[in-house]
């Protein structure tokens, strides 16, 4: 039996329409901007510089700054973002287990050390007994300068290693350093009503700190490096892996050495 010639025909118009409208999809997803988030200020501007060397090469990047951190997860975990580079796995891990995201570390990308600063003093030495200390109020950056005090003497928390204490895990406190919990964007702006406080560079650099100044510095053995994170499915994506590559050039680690004079610590 001969196959109907008019038939054939049609069947062939409709696989080359579902040819074209693939091809067109595939072509649509290939054009698709990686979407990276990032909170303002000076870490953005390392962003937007590796998405510039990124375009130039034909490959689509986007940034888009986040006013309040907790965005920035949701937002990934809702897909709207395919990677960030904000924030360091003690805050991530809390996100995740409060919120429920399934977020995972790719790498480390730098460390923005957090420090001791203080308008009345030159030196820890000069802290007095009874003084006023303060720290992050969040519980991730709350740990990170129980830390940093402990390295400097001022205190010893029950677990040294610790990347979730709290104030109640200090154990010994021998100049009694009444130590108080304070938003972290207001702590640079009421440094002259304590005797220090630990404030991470970020929020520092924004509020006129700096690092060059501070009484102490992290260095760059610190837990809580900036990272490269993703959602889980989505931590193997190529685009991401050649985007971390170009970050990692030559010419942003200069751009980073530079804006910062050192005190931003490149982790690669």
């Amino acid at each position: 039996m001969k196959p109907n010639i008019s038939f054939v025909a049609a069947l062939r118009s409709v696989l080359a329409a579902i040819a074209l409208i693939a091809c067109g999809t595939s072509a649509h997803a290939a054009e698709q901007p990686l979407r990276v988030g990032a909170s303002p200020g000076p870490f953005s501007d390392f962003l937007q510089e590796a998405a510039k060397l990124a375009n130039a090469q034909g490959f689509p990047v986007q940034v888009t700054e986040f006013t309040e951190p907790t965005q920035i997860n949701e937002a990934t975990q809702a897909g709207d973002i395919d990677v960030s580079n904000f924030q360091h796995v003690p805050y991530m891990q809390r996100q995740n287990e409060s919120r429920k995201y399934d977020i995972v570390s790719i790498k480390p990308s730098f460390v923005a050390p957090a420090g001791v600063y203080s308008a009345r003093y030159k030196s820890i030495a000069e802290i007095p007994a009874g003084a006023k200390i303060g720290i992050p109020n969040d519980p991730a950056n709350e740990a990170r300068a129980l830390v940093l005090l402990q390295r400097e003497g001022l205190i010893t928390l029950r677990d040294p290693q610790s990347l979730t204490a709290g104030v109640a895990d200090i154990v010994e406190n021998p100049r009694r350093l009444d130590i108080l919990l304070l938003d972290e964007v207001q702590l640079p702006r009421v440094l002259t009503d304590l005797g220090a406080g630990v404030v991470t560079l970020n929020k520092g650099v924004l509020a006129g700190l700096n690092p060059k100044t501070a009484l102490a510095l992290e260095d760059k053995t610190s837990q809580w490096a900036i990272v490269w994170s993703a959602r889980a499915d989505r931590k193997d994506d190529p685009r991401i892996r050649r985007f971390i590559e170009i970050f990692e050039s030559d010419a942003i680690k200069t751009l980073i050495l530079t804006r910062f004079n050192g005190t931003v610590i490149p982790a690669w």
